[in-house]
């Protein structure tokens, strides 16, 4: 009679394991993907320079392709006079006024200079050309 008693017990624990296992896959997922996420509209070929590590700051960063093609962190821009409005307005919430230029290697230098310009008219306090380490 004991046997038959032993048997008929309610299971009343909880068994996380399945649980844990789920969590852990998704943590690798993210952990996977978020490099992923962060590369940037336009791809560019940055010029070699000797350079020192800048600090990690509230920034600004405005791309400029081979072709022309501009964008603002992750949005992208036909013109530089679509990219002034919004450079201004993006500039006004922040806190250090910091823009990097990230221009490609072969791009136009006109380009650059007049969006160099187009960054202290929108009211940038500092600008910073990003460059890949020589080796």
């Amino acid at each position: 009679m004991d046997a038959a008693a032993d048997d008929e017990d309610i299971v009343s624990g909880i068994n996380v394991t399945p649980l844990v296992d789920v969590c852990l896959v998704l943590v690798i997922i993210f952990m996977v993907t978020a490099p992923l996420m962060s590369d940037p509209v336009i791809k560019v070929t940055l010029p070699k320079a000797h350079t020192k590590e800048g600090e990690e700051r509230d920034k600004l960063t405005v791309t400029l392709g081979k072709d022309g093609r501009l964008a603002i962190d992750y949005k992208e821009y036909q013109t530089l006079d679509s990219i002034r409005e919004d450079l201004k307005e993006k500039l006004v919430f922040s806190q250090s006024k910091l823009v990097i230029l990230r221009a490609d290697q072969d791009a136009s230098h006109g380009k650059l200079t007049e969006l160099m310009s187009a960054a202290k008219e929108a009211g940038a306090l500092s600008l910073t050309i990003a460059t890949e380490q020589k080796r």
